[in-house]
Order: C-alpha cells, then sequence, then structure tokens
C-alpha cells in the first residue's frame, strides 16, 4: 500500500481488510495526477489501466468498479461480477473480491460485521443518501447487508460496524431547498446537519447526514469521517480529488474484502 493512501482505524475483524486512496502513487498527469481510477472522467485510457493495475497488486485481491449512477440499488458481488455492473453499493461473502466504490466529494461508507463474515461498501452522494421516500443507499445496503445468514440467523444491527471515508465537509457542501426538503420531510433530526446561508442555500454536513441515518437502522458503531476539516475533499486538495472544487477530476477508490 502507498504510504499515503488511508487505512481505516476501526475494529474491524481479523480478515477484513480496507483501503481509501489518495491522489498519490499514479502515473496521470493533471488535472487527474496522479491516482486517477475513474475510467469516465476524461483522463488517458492507458493512465487509467496502469493506475488500476497497480492498485489491483497493491490490494493483492480484485477490485470490482461498479458504474455508479446516484441511485439505490445494490449487487453482490463473486469473482465473476463484471466491472462497470451498474449499482451504488455493493457486498460479498468470498473472499479475495474487493468491494470497490469511487468517490470525488460523495461518501464512501464501509461496513462489515463482528464476525468478519461480509462487507460490504456504498457510494452516499445526496441523491443516494436520501433516496426516494426517505429509504436511501444506506437503509438499502443495511437491508442486504443484514439478511446475510450466518449460521442461519440474520445479522444484528448492533453487530455491523461502518466506517465513513473522506467526502465534502460542512463547511464547503452548499446546497439548495431540494436537499434541505429532502431530508428533512423524511426526518426532522437532519435540521441539525444543515446551517443557513443567504438566498435559500445551506450548507450541508453529509457525513453528519449518514451517520444520523446509520443511527436509525441501529448501528452504533461507526468510524471515520467525524466531519472535520482534515477529512474534506474539497479543503484537502494535495490529497483527495474533488469534483465540486475543479469540476475536471480524477477519483478516489475505497475498497474493502475479506482475505
Amino acid at each position: 500500500m502507498h504510504p499515503d493512501w488511508l487505512m481505516p482505524d476501526w475494529p474491524a475483524p481479523t480478515g477484513v481488510r480496507a483501503v481509501c486512496t489518495t491522489r498519490a502513487g499514479g502515473t496521470s498527469s493533471a488535472p487527474y495526477h496522479s491516482l486517477n481510477l475513474g475510467d469516465h472522467v476524461g483522463d488517458d485510457a492507458g493512465c487509467v489501466a496502469a493506475n488500476r493495475a497497480r492498485f489491483q497488486a497493491a490490494l493483492g485481491v480484485r477490485p470490482v468498479f461498479l458504474n455508479q449512477v446516484h441511485g439505490t440499488d445494490v449487487v453482490t458481488l463473486d469473482t465473476h461480477t463484471p466491472n462497470a455492473t451498474v449499482a451504488d453499493a455493493c457486498l460479498t461473502t468470498q473472499p479475495r473480491v474487493a468491494c470497490t466504490i469511487m468517490v470525488a466529494d460523495c461518501l464512501p461508507v464501509l461496513f462489515t460485521n463482528v464476525q468478519g463474515s461480509a462487507v460490504a461498501a456504498a457510494h452516499a452522494g445526496w441523491r443516494s443518501l436520501a433516496g426516494p421516500g426517505g429509504v436511501g443507499i444506506l437503509e438499502e445496503t443495511f437491508k442486504r447487508f443484514s439478511a446475510l445468514a450466518l449460521d442461519n440467523k440474520a445479522l444484528e444491527a448492533t453487530e455491523i460496524i461502518a466506517w465513513l471515508g473522506p467526502c465534502i465537509g460542512p463547511t464547503a457542501f452548499e446546497v439548495g431547498a431540494e436537499v434541505h426538503a429532502a431530508f428533512i420531510t423524511h426526518d426532522v433530526q437532519a435540521q441539525a446537519c444543515f446551517e443557513p446561508r443567504p438566498g435559500g442555500k445551506w450548507l450541508a454536513d453529509l457525513a453528519g447526514l449518514a451517520r444520523l441515518r446509520l443511527r436509525a437502522l441501529g448501528i452504533t458503531r461507526i468510524h471515520g469521517n467525524n466531519s472535520s476539516p482534515a477529512w474534506c475533499t474539497v479543503s484537502q486538495s494535495s490529497r483527495f480529488f474533488s469534483h465540486r472544487r475543479d469540476r475536471v477530476s480524477g477519483r478516489l477508490a475505497v475498497s474493502i474484502w475479506l482475505e
């Protein structure tokens, strides 16, 4: 692993591995410098292929890159799942296949359980986090993840461990009234994650909204992004890609797998 990449500091059981890349360690030129792992952002295809090869070699397992569409579909991965499968979250119980999410401001959320029998990764931009009717990507991932049988017994929320990666921070994520309404309509507690701005705008705490959703599901083992500046993809320009900041931007990858 490149020394600049983030290794989640969380109590994952033995045999569960996870990593979040940074900009460091790749071959791409500006504005994608250097470890851009997105093949849909205008970067040279050869550079992306080389970057993905470096990433896979570092993991020692195969990462599956999804076609993320800001929806709420969840796919179960196996060793034959092709790249570009359309979904915004993935899970697996099979070893040596890495659930992988690409981000450049949206929030990556990783899941495992205390038994270390399953892993999952979710892509939580505001649309997928809010979801239709207040049921978003975290709720859908939880439903699928908790249904995975362990000795013929469904997983309990208290057995699930979550890690939140870097995303656009609460001082940088200015949104309109429609984003505010998408959350407040279904949960008045979400108001605490919004700060009013002039002109009917709001500053939104994306990681805070995710923590609120996870706790509502009964998941209390939540680690990683605490909404502090060090986790902000916009302000940490030397370390993280940010579409909001740069418009033309590479993509970070966040992966979790079973050894």
